[in-house]
């Protein structure tokens, strides 16, 4: 593959797209998006909000803190946060600049403001509405299939902007089935770093930066902090298990970190930070402990992320099925690219992950998320060093498939049509209980 050629650019595209900066959680983050866009269009604090969310959005906001609320949580804070204190024009990091004087303004808008949620009558996974009031004024925005993707913008009925919505199709994306794993070994080998170090530099200081602050904060659950400190043998050992050991508890540390309020940025993966966390801070865990130089790091990174997106892409952006699994998967196969494997291991490790961990329930945004990307990394590493012992889980045993490709299709399948009854279940089980204040 070389620079310049179509794929080659369609590959730069792709992570340009997917690799971006958010603080918080990114359901929230779009949900404060799309109020601040509204209030943009009002021109006014509106006396009155309607949010109508479709029921996976509602699932990833009700439990995970929203960052610079004063450890509010749920839509009605995501809501407040961009009305009162959002800047629009910077998409992800929309509440990144609140200051103290906006979180109290923000509470005191909640106190006095009804906010109405309901959920969306929708065939679309992720879809979002928000209207403003003010008296007889009014602006409706509403976001679909990804997370700035404004569809509609309305001041009193009248559309200043309105796109197609055809389906889950992701309108003005590149085509992800260019992906595959032979093209993505083929152009991280290939890729001139210029075009992605910018992308990957942003990637590495973020996401380290909020690992190491789950490790010194108290977050959540501290799942970081119990691998680290139940297992002190191992790391004063070293060796590879002190690095494995690491590379899991760094990776769920940013978990615990950004799913309880942490108002550091992360480089995202797949619209997800935790997946965005778990692509990367593994891969750079081991690179550091091997003392590899940037560039190969760099080139493990590009496989680690494109690894996820095409993984992804084949489930959805939202799903019942954990993304962190995907991104486990992928950080195992670009720690074996690390360490010199090809092809055949790379993909090896993949197949090896996905038949461990595949399956494990997408319950919404929160603490436990962290335990989950503990798990997945687990996994990857578990899939790498299977490989490297000549062990592998065969063609017919469960849902593994002959062929890395095929496995992925397989699990994409799994996770995409097999689990909609699962997904229905979990919003019912999670909704009720919310619907009802629980």
């Amino acid at each position: 593959m070389k620079p310049g050629e179509g794929t080659y650019q369609a590959y730069v595209s792709i992570l340009k797209e997917e690799l971006l900066p958010a603080m918080g959680c990114t359901e929230p983050i779009a949900v404060a998006y799309c109020g601040a866009v509204a209030r943009r269009t009002l021109g006014t604090l509106p006396d009155r909000v309607e949010v109508e969310a479709s029921g996976n959005l509602i699932k990833n906001v009700k439990s995970v803190v929203v960052p610079n609320t004063g450890h509010r949580h749920g839509i009605p804070a995501a809501v407040a946060a961009g009305i009162v204190a959002g800047n629009p024009d910077k998409q992800l990091e929309v509440i990144s600049q609140v200051t103290a004087a906006q979180q109290a303004e923000i509470g005191a808008f909640l106190e006095k403001t009804p906010v109405e949620v309901r959920l969306a009558e929708t065939p679309l996974i992720f879809d979002l509405v928000v209207t403003l009031f003010r008296g007889s004024a009014r602006a409706k925005v509403r976001i679909a299939n990804f997370h700035t993707n404004i569809v509609l913008v309305e001041k009193d009925g009248r559309e200043l902007l309105r796109r197609e919505v055809t389906g889950d199709t992701e309108g003005g994306l590149t085509d992800r089935s260019c992906l595959t794993v032979a093209g993505i070994l083929d152009f991280a080998g290939a890729v001139d770093l210029e075009d992605v170090s910018p992308l990957l530099d942003a990637q590495v200081t973020c996401n380290m930066a909020i690992a190491e602050e789950g490790l010194r904060g108290d977050y959540g659950a501290n799942v970081g902090k119990v691998l680290m400190s139940s297992h002190p043998e191992v790391l004063s050992a070293g060796g590879p298990s002190a690095v494995r050991l690491r590379a899991r508890a760094m990776a769920a540390a940013g978990s615990d970190a950004r799913m309880n309020g942490c108002e550091l940025p992360v480089v995202i993966n797949s619209g997800s930070g935790n997946q965005g966390i778990t692509a990367s801070v593994p891969v750079v865990v081991y690179a550091r402990a091997m003392g590899v130089e940037r560039e190969r790091l760099y080139r493990a990174l590009v496989v680690s992320n494109l690894l996820a997106i095409h993984q992804k892409s084949t489930i959805g952006r939202l799903s019942a099925y954990c993304g962190a699994i995907n991104a486990g998967a992928a950080a195992g196969a670009a720690i074996a690219y690390l360490e010199g494997g090809g092809l055949d291991a790379v993909s090896h490790t993949l197949v090896n992950a996905l038949a461990i961990s595949s399956g494990v329930i997408c319950d919404g945004a929160k603490a436990s998320c962290a335990g989950k990307i503990a798990l997945a990394v687990d996994s990857g590493i578990l899939g790498w060093e299977m490989y490297r012992q000549g062990q592998q889980f065969l063609a017919g045993e469960g849902i593994v498939k002959k062929g890395v490709e095929n496995m992925i299709a397989s699990v994409g399948r799994l996770g995409r049509e097999g689990m909609r009854e699962t997904d229905r279940e979990i919003l019912h089980i999670m909704v009720d209980k919310w619907m009802s204040g629980d």
